[in-house]
């Protein structure tokens, strides 16, 4: 059964840090994009940042470049999103996603190149 599990969030001041994990299981790892996106109340999902299978290449949506950064355990199966200097406006429901794909490219910040979703956790920056 394929499973990712996001963990990290809560609440936290304007300027503080969050460390978001997503734990995998269920399927091959190392063969799978993994991204995280968000998606704050009335608004789409957007894609935040990713990392390729392929060439560990990662890509950042330009509202958390600087911000945010995305790493991968492979032995453990996870992935990180180290946030720093939050802004109100980050304030979302933060999703895992895993995509089977072999090419990397920003375009893994789409929503539709993933398979599998995890339940999100949420991420509360007050001002």
């Amino acid at each position: 059964e394929v499973q990712l599990v996001e963990s990290g969030g809560g609440l936290v001041q304007a300027g503080g840090s969050l460390r978001l994990s997503c734990a995998a299981s269920g399927f091959t790892f190392d063969d799978y994009a993994i991204g995280w996106f968000r998606q704050a109340p009335g608004k789409e999902r957007e894609g935040v940042s990713c990392i390729s299978s392929s060439d560990g290449s990662t890509y950042y949506a330009d509202s958390v470049k600087g911000r945010f950064t995305i790493s991968s355990d492979n032995a453990k199966n996870t992935v990180y999103l180290q946030m720093n200097s939050l802004k109100p406006e980050d304030t979302a429901v933060y999703y895992c996603a895993a995509g089977r794909t072999p090419y990397s490219g920003s375009y893994l910040l789409g929503i539709y190149e993933y398979d599998y979703w995890g339940q999100g956790t949420q991420v509360t920056v007050s001002s």
